[in-house]
């Protein structure tokens, strides 16, 4: 089932803590600087929106040169004071020295995509930061918002950026968690876990999504079609973070046709694995990328590490749309979403492991509180490949949990647990007093009575529960 309908405020499902922060800094009696930054799409703006009163500023950058913005910028400052605008002004310096004079009350100035600004004025920042080291210049509170990771970090981050240390409040927004897409988009759990395994947690994806009649649609529509919103996203996403915006598109390539492992990527590029080293963790850090170790295995063990996609959409994108954009390039949609199509259960089934995981610290099971969960992968007590889904130690260290995920309509959980109990004792390592085990499916075949075990299975209506807390 899916309801279609206009989508209104959806970025606030989840946002209540960055909106708080933000009324709190901007009702301060001090002048504040307020630091906003996410990749694009995210709802930054809208949030920014949502804060500001009807006698702020507020101002969306854009790439001309120093003295056009300077134009849009005072234009922007003329619908709250009369004339301001009318002068033209030589550099930045003149404009925030006249800003200062011209103003007669408290107010919050807004400056989105600051990046844009910054890129044809380098001094603006230490201009910024004169202005709030000289106690006599802070007469507003100022808040600067980009969608460039990477820029909007050195600014403020970095130990030798002007703004360091400046900012009273540094807010990074995040993807939404996977529970709150069956609010947005109006649909059942299992539709849920398949929707969020293409758009992930960014509220815009949603929107778009919420505007199409039908999953199918959707993805013909937003993603496959080169005319469509999202078909050039993962493009966009790199050139706003990554110098080397084509080496990163490659290596996404590759994770996406399952090389993961770093000596596999570095010979498909033909470099050496030291050289790939820095990218890689650029796009970990950037949120498009994980490394993964199995459970209990040093997060700095190179040899067992692999690398996955981490973000749902770019994943879907580089899985499925990346290989086919010549195909899509005649407009041969409908055959490419057909071959999708029988590789799609398969594609969700791992993104439903990735929802498992996530949520087992976000609420106590059976009473007991749990660490965050990993898979575990590697040769167990007898000497034989082994794989478990899902393993992870309670807080006091007394409790093992161990589960299988299924995305699949399971007949029998007695004997899935069961075998899952005797493949937990086969781990390897020192393990804790108690054993306890869990299975993950997508749906539990009803019986005429309740199963007797039925706390120790969760369906997706349990994991999205679990999601929005």
């Amino acid at each position: 089932m899916f309801v279609k309908h206009n989508p209104i405020f959806m970025i606030f499902l989840d946002r209540e803590n960055e909106k708080q922060r933000l009324d709190a800094s901007l009702s301060s009696d001090d002048a504040q600087l307020v630091v906003i930054y996410g990749r694009r799409r995210i709802g930054k703006s809208t949030l920014i929106r949502q804060v500001l009163k009807e006698s702020d500023i507020y101002f969306l950058a854009h790439l001309s040169n120093a003295i056009l913005q300077r134009e849009q910028f005072a234009e922007a400052i003329a619908e709250q004071i009369t004339g301001f605008n009318d002068v033209i002004y030589p550099s930045w310096e003149s404009l925030f020295s006249n800003l200062r004079n011209s103003l007669r009350k408290p107010l919050t100035i807004c400056i989105d995509e600051f990046p844009y600004l910054v890129k044809k004025s380098p001094e603006l920042p230490s201009l910024i930061q004169k202005i709030f080291d000289e106690p006599a210049d802070r007469s507003y509170h100022l808040v600067l918002c980009g969608s460039s990771q990477q820029m909007m970090q050195g600014l403020v981050l970095d130990s030798s950026a002007p703004l360091y240390g400046r900012a009273n409040q540094i807010l990074k927004i995040n993807p939404l968690h996977q529970g709150w897409i069956q609010e947005a988009i109006h649909c059942y759990p299992v539709e849920a876990v398949q929707e969020f395994s293409v758009w992930g947690g960014i509220p815009r994806y949603w929107e778009l999504r919420a505007q199409e009649d039908s999953f199918e649609s959707a993805i013909k529509n937003q993603v496959l079609d080169r005319l469509g919103v999202l078909h050039e996203e993962p493009l966009r996403l790199l050139a706003d973070d990554m110098r080397e915006s084509v080496q990163a598109f490659s290596i996404l390539t590759l994770v996406g046709r399952g090389i993961q492992k770093l000596s596999e990527i570095a010979a498909r590029l033909g470099k050496p694995a030291t050289h790939i080293s820095r990218p890689l963790d650029k796009l970990i850090q950037l949120g498009y990328l994980k490394r993964e170790t199995p459970y209990g295995t040093s997060p700095r063990s190179g040899k067992k590490s692999l690398y996955k996609i981490s973000d749902p959409f770019i994943n879907f994108y580089f899985t499925f749309v990346e290989s086919n954009l010549s195909r899509l390039e005649l407009g041969l949609i409908d055959q490419v979403y057909r071959s999708i199509t029988p590789k799609l259960s398969h594609y969700v089934a791992n993104e439903w492991e990735n929802m498992c995981r996530t949520c087992i610290p976000f609420e106590p099971l059976n009473g007991i509180e749990f660490n965050a969960a990993a898979r575990w992968w590697g040769t167990n007590i007898n000497g034989d490949k082994m794989e478990l889904d899902l393993v992870c130690e309670s807080l006091d260290k007394k409790y093992l949990l161990v589960g299988e995920c299924k995305w699949s309509t399971i007949n029998n959980p007695e004997r899935l647990l069961y075998e899952l109990r005797a493949k937990a004792e086969l781990l390897p390592g020192k393990k804790p007093v108690k054993i306890l085990t869990m299975l993950f499916v997508r749906e539990l075949k009803q019986k005429s009575k309740p199963h007797k075990q039925t706390e120790n299975i969760f369906t997706p209506i349990d994991v999205l529960k679990r999601l929005r807390n």
